[in-house]
């Protein structure tokens, strides 16, 4: 077992040039995080913090800097300090989507690099299982037939229901919530009819009680194989995300490194309470770096002008 979790975390800092990884911080770092305690984001970043405490001595400040989808924790982290202590950690979407419908943002894409990508989403179009929809056709029946209230969490999810609906020829009304737990939440006291969530409903769809009609990443869900993505069905887009962890643009390369290398030993590692986490809730970590991980958030920054283009 030692060996093989040896060579689990010699693939995963294959992405870090092996001279930089041996970066230390000189004080405590100031993980930003991008959305409330208690999320998907917030336990990444703890359990990942103090995993490296543990191993590497690393002393972390959490600090949350919810609001905006992570647009406010950008705005506020643009031009910060560049010595790899104060680092952020949101969503693609956040520099991807929420800069193109609010002009007033304050930040872009080009104000941050891009340190490592922990995970995926596991984007969802979620129902209950008692609801009687077992795919999209039956979802458009139950629209036909009478109103259908649809979860959003974000914007950019709202133009992905736009864009099912049109392609089912329905309508349906759209409930804003607060993130994946709101969705959640609402299709168990079933305020709500359908909605995406990320991740956080494994549990349930193992268990039955919930049930994925179509898969809104690029491939499909672990939880839910045989369940087809939207592309699959006709919508030309993906509208799952990945968890970043960035810095102001200019950060010390060696900071950068170093810090990418550190998030993927404790990834890499299936022991840790940080890698069970991502495994169970969103799947295998991505570990992406680099010009890989830039030109990754270049394509979906391109993809999201596409969809507006479209919407609009």
């Amino acid at each position: 077992m030692k060996r093989i979790l040896s060579l689990a975390c010699v693939a995963a800092l294959a992405f870090v040039p092996t001279a930089q990884a041996e970066w230390k911080p000189s004080g405590p770092i100031t993980l930003n995080i991008g959305f409330k305690a208690g999320g998907g984001t917030d336990t990444q970043a703890r359990l990942i913090g103090e995993a490296l405490a543990a191993k590497k001595g690393w002393k972390f400040i959490f600090k949350n800097v919810a609001g905006k989808g992570g647009g406010n924790l950008a705005r506020t982290l643009k031009g910060g300090p560049k010595d790899g202590l104060t680092i952020g950690m949101a969503v693609t979407e956040t520099f991807t989507y929420t800069p193109l419908i609010s002009k007033k943002i304050g930040y872009s894409d080009e104000d941050f690099d891009f340190v490592i990508s922990t995970a995926p989403t596991q984007m969802g179009v979620v129902v209950r299982s008692d609801s009687g929809m077992k795919n999209m056709e039956d979802l458009a029946k139950k629209a036909k037939a009478g109103p259908v209230k649809f979860a959003i969490m974000s914007p950019r999810l709202g133009d992905a229901a736009y864009l099912i609906q049109q392609k089912l020829g329905v309508k349906f009304n759209q409930i804003k919530v607060k993130g994946g737990r709101g969705v959640l939440n609402g299709l168990m006291a079933k305020d709500v009819d359908i909605g995406f969530i990320a991740g956080i409903h494994v549990k349930g769809v193992k268990a039955g009680d919930l049930v994925n009609l179509a898969s809104a990443e690029e491939g499909r869900l672990g939880m839910s194989p045989d369940v087809p993505t939207l592309r699959e069905l006709g919508i030309p887009y993906a509208f799952g995300a990945t968890f970043v962890v960035f810095v102001p643009k200019g950060t010390d390369q060696a900071a950068q490194d170093g810090i990418a290398a550190a998030f993927a030993e404790i990834l890499s590692d299936k022991s840790t309470k940080a890698s069970k986490f991502v495994n169970r809730a969103f799947g295998p970590p991505p570990l992406k770096t680099g010009k890989a991980l830039a030109d990754q958030v270049k394509q979906e920054l391109a993809d999201n002008k596409k969809i507006l283009a479209t919407i609009n």
